[in-house]
């Protein structure tokens, strides 16, 4: 029988290791407070015939609704206890159909330097650091799929009130304001996958410039209508996408808040747009990153 990653779970102490460890939870290696806290907090995870298919992460209030009116399930432990600043929080969906595909493998990684090796294999990055705000190492969780996805729509918010209906319509949300540290609205991308690689998008491009965005549409990308530096004093950026600029899918995208990193990404076959969304502001930089 197939089994696939059906439950996760996060430890705060020993009494919870050893509970999770008696329920039969496989405990994943890497502190996710690792130079941040005290606290030694770990992901943990279960097989089983049900899948999850879906992971987000929230570090704002606003970010939950959403998440509790489409059915995800949430993990009610701070992962960043300890650390002093705002709460972050693990949530899981058991979906189906032709966008939820399920999740076989699930892993951490505790070193930045290390981390863009793991796009070659298949495995998706999720965007939040799980030591936000906090200092210390930058932690990611990955995710790999029982079939090879693409991503086939992309979009934008900058309002929560559409997040239950873009949860329900099988997006998943890239958890990270591409605001940071500016002010404004809070932003988020969003995008769907398809198993279907003659579904995909096959290029991404950022306009940092009313002339930028002049010349995207001369090249006929199709544009996301909402600016992702919105109620900021930086430029106006938008994202713009195609289906048919080139033969190559895309398979996941990422966000990368360092500078320090654009080459191992490179390295790795990561196509970096070196336009930060926060672009003209004094908020965190953010690269969009692309992985086909």
């Amino acid at each position: 029988m197939t089994t696939y990653i059906s439950e996760i779970d996060v430890s705060l102490n020993d009494a919870e290791e050893q509970n999770l460890r008696k329920r039969g939870f496989k405990q994943l290696p890497g502190n996710l407070n690792k130079g941040a806290g005290e606290n030694c907090i770990y992901l943990w995870y279960k097989e089983g015939p049900t899948a999850i298919t879906k992971i987000q992460v929230t570090f704002n209030d606003g970010m939950t609704a959403g998440l509790n009116n489409a059915g995800y399930k949430k993990i009610n432990k701070d992962l960043n206890a300890g650390a002093g600043c705002s709460s972050v929080y693990l949530w899981s969906y058991q979906g189906s159909g032709e966008f939820d595909t399920p999740i076989v493998e699930i892993d951490v990684t505790t070193d930045a330097n290390n981390e863009a090796a793991k796009f070659g294999p298949g495995w998706e990055r999720m965007a939040c650091d799980l030591n936000r705000k906090a200092g210390g190492a930058w932690i990611h969780i990955w995710v790999k799929r029982e079939n090879p996805n693409y991503i086939c729509d992309i979009t934008a918010t900058d309002f929560y009130e559409s997040d239950t209906e873009m949860f329900e319509n099988h997006y998943i949300r890239v958890d990270e304001d591409t605001n940071r540290g500016a002010g404004g609205s809070d932003i988020f991308i969003w995008y769907r996958q398809t198993t279907d690689p003659k579904r995909a998008l096959n290029d991404l491009e950022v306009s940092i410039s009313d002339k930028e965005a002049r010349e995207y549409q001369q090249q006929h990308y199709t544009k996301v209508n909402v600016n992702l530096n919105d109620g900021t004093r930086g430029n106006q950026v938008y994202l713009w996408y195609k289906k048919k600029g080139s033969s190559i899918p895309i398979q996941t995208i990422a966000l990368l808040l360092t500078k320090a990193l654009v080459d191992k990404y490179r390295k790795a076959g990561l196509t970096v747009i070196e336009k930060s969304l926060n672009v003209g502001n004094d908020g965190h930089i953010e690269y969009l990153c692309v992985y086909q």
